[in-house]
């Protein structure tokens, strides 16, 4: 396949070296010369072409890679630059906007890879960022079947799970599950941040709910400002529904009803379970190892080498890091609790303090 890549970013860079391990020739057209020289020293594409023009010329499948605030106009010019037996899909984080903007046009099939990072640029990109990704696809009653088999075909070469879905339910959908997070993770941490409470500092002595609600803020504002605007009515939707949750539960606080904040807990229980069920299997299988460690080189290569060389696979780990004199705390997931154990008694015997729970029961 002759592929164009338009914008050798991150998610443009990484379609390069995926597709070309597929046995795809890849070019690439980026306005920033600098962005598209690194993606072919990385390998991302074959050549980098000067013009659009030049980079379309003869493509099969061109995929447009641009920031969100640019990605109508920039699909709208590919449609216009390239000949009738080009297809032209996107990687944007919004559909509705750029499948509007592909005015009808069969040759056009709106997508969107679910990864990344919060890395940006070609330096990061890699070949296997897809791998197991749901890309969603959003073919219209207009859209030729047969371009559509061929994204198709092409996401599911690339690893990713292909996922068919209106631009508009796309649009609802990621509102809730990436851009609500994004929304309200800058506000708790700039809640925090604005507050003094007698005289302490809140961020001086967060807890680990804290940082974990957290993680998504202050992510890169060229690109979060541009999707929270193109997406801003969904946005706004889920808000309005989070402010009703929130003001329900104000509510049972201010009349003191448990059997409330107890049903509301126990239905967030049944939902995370379902959330972790998705990804692991069975959560009543996970279990969660929790272990303090020193701040020095190795430690962590240490201990899943140590599991690795005793076949005990590592489903998930994450580290809280206190500080270089107290070092952190990691927290390894399990599945099976003989599985649990055994690791537990592998680590106490290097010297570690471990506390083994099933994963759902915090």
């Amino acid at each position: 396949m002759r592929l164009a890549v338009i914008g050798t970013g991150l998610i443009g860079a990484s379609v390069g070296l995926a597709a070309k391990r597929s046995g795809a020739t890849v070019f690439g057209f980026d306005d920033d010369e600098a962005t598209a020289e690194l993606a072919l020293q990385r390998g991302a594409v074959d050549q980098v072409k000067p013009t659009l023009g030049e980079a379309l010329g003869g493509a099969e499948l061109a995929v447009v890679a641009v920031p969100v605030g640019r990605l109508a106009a920039q699909v709208r010019t590919v449609l216009e630059a390239s000949a009738d037996d080009c297809t032209v899909t996107d990687v944007g984080s919004t559909k509705t906007a750029v499948c509007e903007a592909a005015a009808g046009s069969p040759r056009f099939i709106g997508g969107h890879p679910v990864c990344g990072s919060e890395a940006r640029g070609p330096a990061h990109a890699t070949a296997d960022l897809f791998e197991g990704a749901t890309w969603f696809l959003s073919p219209l009653p207009h859209s030729d079947p047969a371009r559509y088999r061929l994204v198709h075909g092409f996401v599911g070469d690339l690893g990713a799970v292909p996922v068919a879905i209106d631009p508009g339910a796309h649009d609802r959908l990621v509102a809730l599950t990436s851009h609500l997070p994004h929304v309200l993770a800058n506000m708790l941490v700039n809640h925090a941040g604005a507050t003094r409470i007698d005289g302490h500092e809140p961020l001086s002595s967060a807890g680990g709910s804290l940082r974990d609600m957290t993680r998504v803020a202050g992510a890169n504002p060229r690109i979060w400002v541009d999707i929270f605007l193109e997406n801003a009515e969904a946005l706004r939707a889920a808000l309005a529904e989070h402010r009703r949750g929130l003001e329900q539960v104000d509510s049972a606080l201010a009349s003191g009803d448990a059997g409330f904040l107890a049903r509301w807990i126990g239905e967030a229980v049944r939902n995370r379970r379902g959330m972790i069920s998705d990804a692991y299997g069975d959560p009543g299988e996970l279990h969660r190892l929790r272990v303090h460690v020193p701040d020095r080189p190795g430690v962590l290569a240490g201990i899943t080498q140590a599991l690795g060389a005793e076949r005990i696979n590592i489903e998930d780990f994450e580290l809280q890091h206190q500080s270089p004199e107290r070092g952190g705390d990691l927290t390894v997931l399990v599945a099976g609790e003989r599985e649990a154990e055994r690791a537990a008694a592998l680590l106490e015997a290097q010297g570690y303090g471990v506390v083994v729970a099933p994963a759902l029961d915090e």
